[in-house]
C-alpha cells in the first residue's frame, strides 16, 4: 500500500529559489559580458578628466552631458576615439553653424593634446574604433604592385563618390564627397573605419588594414604624379572631359557653321 507524503515545503522556499536564480544569472553575466572601464578608473585618469572638462564646455550643449545625443547632434556612445580624432582633427567639429554637411578646415581649433583628451573621454562612453597606430595606415614600403592594387580597390569602393583621383563630388540633398587631396593618411583610415556623415563604415572585415594602406598609397601616388596632358580639367574623369569636349568642340563647330551661313547670305 502506497502512502502519500504529508511533508510540505517551507514558505520561504520559493523566494529563496528566486533569489538564487537571480544571483546565478548575475554571476553568469559578469563572466560573459565585456569588461568596461570602471568609474573609478575614469575619475583617476588625468587625460580622461581633462577630456571630460573640455567636453562639458565644447560638446555637451549639442551632444548632451553624457554623450547621449540631442535633437541637434547624434549620440557619441560607442563612436570611439577615432571618430573624435577625425572630426576634431579635420576641424569639422565643433560645428560653427548648422548646415547640410560639416566642412573641413585646415586649422584645427584645438591642439592635438586636447583632441586626444576629449577622444579618451568619449572612448569611456562605449566601445568603438580606437585611434590607429601609424603601422595601420602608413603606406611606406608598399610595392608598385600593391599601390596598383590600391587603385583597383579605390575605384571599386570609393570612386563612385570621390571620383577616380579623389577630387570629391556632389551627393544628394546638398551633401558632397570631400576632396582627399590634402587629407592625412591617418584621417583617411579613421574615415573608413568610422563612416562620417554620408560615408558608409568599412570595418576590418570589409577592408583589412593592408587594403586600406594600399588605397592610401594609391592616393599618395596620384597626388605626386605630374600632369603630362596639359589642362587637367579638374581631374574628374572621362565624363567631365567628354562634357568639355562636347561644349568646346560641338559649340565651336556650330559657331563656325553660323559664321559661314551668314557670310554666304551676304555674298548673295
Amino acid at each position: 500500500m502506497r502512502f502519500l507524503s504529508t511533508r510540505r515545503k517551507h514558505p520561504a522556499a520559493k523566494p529563496l529559489t528566486l533569489l538564487l536564480a537571480l544571483f546565478m544569472m548575475g554571476a553568469v553575466y559578469s563572466v560573459v559580458s565585456p569588461a568596461e572601464q570602471s568609474a573609478a578608473d575614469t575619475n583617476t585618469n588625468p587625460q580622461v578628466v581633462q577630456g571630460k572638462g573640455l567636453y562639458d564646455v565644447t560638446c555637451s550643449s549639442c551632444h548632451g552631458l553624457n554623450g547621449e545625443g540631442t535633437s541637434q547632434a547624434p549620440s557619441l556612445i560607442g563612436v570611439g576615439a577615432a571618430a573624435v580624432d577625425f572630426q576634431m582633427g579635420t576641424r569639422r567639429m565643433p560645428l560653427s553653424k548648422p548646415m547640410a554637411q560639416a566642412p573641413r578646415d585646415a586649422a584645427p581649433e584645438y591642439t592635438q593634446e586636447e583632441i586626444d583628451a576629449i577622444a579618451a573621454y568619449v572612448a569611456t562612453l562605449g566601445k568603438g574604433p580606437k585611434v590607429p597606430a601609424e603601422s595601420k595606415y602608413s603606406p611606406a614600403g608598399l610595392s608598385e604592385e600593391e599601390i596598383a592594387r590600391g587603385g583597383e580597390l579605390f575605384r571599386t569602393n570609393c570612386s563612385a563618390c570621390h571620383n577616380i583621383e579623389g577630387r570629391g563630388g556632389a551627393l544628394p540633398n546638398g551633401a558632397y564627397a570631400p576632396s582627399l587631396t590634402n587629407v592625412s593618411s591617418k584621417h583617411i583610415y579613421e574615415a573608413l573605419r568610422t563612416g562620417p556623415q554620408q560615408m558608409p563604415v568599412f570595418n576590418e572585415g570589409a577592408l583589412p588594414d593592408q587594403d586600406v594602406k594600399e588605397i592610401i598609397g594609391y592616393l599618395a601616388e596620384v597626388r605626386e604624379q605630374p600632369q603630362y596632358g596639359g589642362l587637367e580639367l579638374g581631374g574628374l574623369g572621362p565624363v567631365s572631359e567628354g562634357f568639355y569636349g562636347w561644349i568646346i568642340g560641338i559649340g565651336g563647330l556650330v559657331l563656325v557653321a553660323m559664321w559661314l551661313a551668314k557670310k554666304g547670305a551676304r555674298a548673295r
